[in-house]
């Protein structure tokens, strides 16, 4: 049975049920001697803690979208591949134009949490190395006559560590928020494209960096991933149509992602994110001083700048006081033209509720700064 959606989660409550009627049932009527009816009776409370706690497991599990399989909330799923080193970036070499197309075949999703047109298909990346599963909805305009020529822009969503590739389109119903903004022109028709972002079994946090002999998260995600998505839809290629946005651990990616890339991505958005990789002790980045710096994207903004090439990316970088909005700031304050910084300042706890409302607001700020 699968570790989300519903058919668990009400299995999960019929046992809680069970567990809490059999000691009001069975408590007095044990009958034997007084070893065995106190074991019996502490195996009553213990199920009944047990199924308590995994009720509220796969509640917060179905709000949040944290573990999307059994093999990743228990450490057993690796989709690294053999992490060879790719360079500086990422493309080991090879010219992304000159590859051959791969196309993909997609599936309608089984989840009905993640609302309707949502697809989604298993991709092994060509240069990472990485396979896994990548999530796509199409805008309402895609399958329009009136758009059959339209090459559309495209935003990637990435969800925090631990984090479903679901999550955006389940937690935060981003489709469902974005589709009528699109119908009525308030936003831009975007292609959005959640990739799964937990790719090692060993409860490791990739940073959606390349770390060669563990992971090319970075190459999956801004070479093999965008591929895919140009070559099976009418998605841009150039880089002004591309977006990368996150919230918690993916905010930091996509943060890194836009000031490393500005020639695969135009924008980025980071919502309730930072900028020391430590920020997720988890993460590979985090190991040692000098990944922690090299994969910090104030001191890459910062490196970028020195070198008098700062990056053609726009930011949009909100957080709560303590919770990402003086990393947004330390940003900004570095930022040069043609780097631009939005920073917002929320309030709220660290989770979806909060992040799930500032989608509006995100995609019509998108809409001003990819597609132009």
């Amino acid at each position: 049975m699968s570790l989300t959606g519903t058919p668990f989660f009400v299995t999960a409550i019929c046992l809680l049920v069970v567990a809490f009627v059999l000691p009001l049932a069975l408590w007095s009527r044990l009958r034997g001697p007084a070893a065995v009816r106190g074991f019996v009776r502490l195996l009553m409370l213990v199920f009944a803690q047990v199924t308590a706690i995994t009720v509220v497991f796969v509640a917060v599990n179905n709000a949040n979208g944290l573990y999307d399989t059994w093999d990743d909330l228990l450490g057993n799923s690796d989709h690294s591949g053999v992490a060879a080193d790719l360079g500086p970036d990422g493309t080991g070499g090879q010219k992304i134009s000159e590859q051959p197309k791969q196309a993909a075949v997609f599936r309608p999703v089984d989840d009905a949490r993640m609302g309707e047109g949502v697809k989604v298909t298993d991709l092994k990346g060509r240069i990472s190395g990485v396979e896994g599963e990548v999530y796509v909805w199409l805008p309402p305009q895609y399958d329009d006559p009136a758009y059959k020529d339209k090459k559309f822009p495209v935003v990637q969503l990435l969800p925090g560590y631990p984090g479903s590739a679901k999550a955006w389109f389940g937690a935060l119903q981003v489709n469902k928020q974005l589709k009528p903004l699109m119908q009525q022109g308030k936003v831009k028709p975007f292609i959005l494209v959640s990739p799964r972002t937990t790719l090692l079994g060993d409860q490791t946090d990739t940073g959606c960096a390349n770390t060669p002999g563990k992971v090319n998260a970075d190459t999956w995600l801004s070479v093999d991933v965008r591929k895919m998505v140009t070559d099976t839809f009418r998605a841009s290629p150039k880089a002004a149509d591309w977006a990368v946005g996150g919230y918690s651990a993916g905010a930091h990616c996509a943060t890194r992602l836009a000031v490393a890339h500005p020639d695969r991505y135009r924008a980025g958005v980071s919502l309730s994110g930072f900028n020391d990789p430590n920020g997720e002790p988890a993460a590979l980045t985090a190991a040692t001083p000098e990944l922690r710096r090299a994969n910090n994207p104030y001191y890459m903004l910062k490196k970028a700048n020195k070198a008098g090439k700062p990056p053609h990316t726009a930011l949009f970088l909100s957080g709560a006081a303590g919770d990402g909005f003086e990393a947004a700031n330390a940003l900004k304050g570095e930022a040069k033209k043609p780097t631009t910084v939005r920073v917002v300042k929320t309030v709220g706890p660290h989770g979806t509720s909060v992040w799930k409302q500032q989608v509006p607001e995100v995609f019509r700020w998108l809409s001003e700064q990819v597609g132009k």
